[in-house]
């Protein structure tokens, strides 16, 4: 597995997220048709805040050893993270399938899977001996 391209990858597709519900939680309220005012603008801007930085912790981790034992801590937030949000999103679009729903869910199934297989498996790299 790849590590620098997936938490790369993640920490891009994450910091987006962040962003666009940072600046437009409103608007992401109105798309799913909620109340676009009070606690869910909060619930979405905090959401935001958790997305923008976990991203930075995976960008900023993206050039070190990853798998096994090495960076588990990260890998497994990545792994809950992405699973559960994996499982929440494939139930909403499930039971709603708006286009951007499903898109997500597809996103977090397959980064469910990368993290599995790193959380799961040995590192491929070794760090070369300065």
């Amino acid at each position: 597995m790849n590590t620098k391209f997936l938490l790369g990858s993640s920490a891009l597709v994450m910091g987006a997220a962040g962003v666009t519900a940072t600046f437009l939680p409103q608007e992401l309220l109105a798309a799913l048709h909620l109340p676009a005012a009070g606690v869910p603008v909060l619930l979405i801007q905090l959401h935001a805040a958790l997305l923008l930085a976990f991203g930075i912790a995976n960008w900023m981790a993206k050039g070190s050893l990853m798998g096994g034992i090495y960076n588990r801590p990260l890998a497994l937030g990545n792994l809950i993270h992405f699973a559960i949000g994996a499982i929440t999103l494939c139930k909403f679009a499930a039971s709603s399938r708006p286009p951007f729903i499903v898109v997500a869910a597809a996103i977090y199934v397959a980064f469910a899977i990368g993290f599995g297989l790193v959380v799961f498996s040995s590192p491929s790299q070794v760090p070369a001996e300065s």
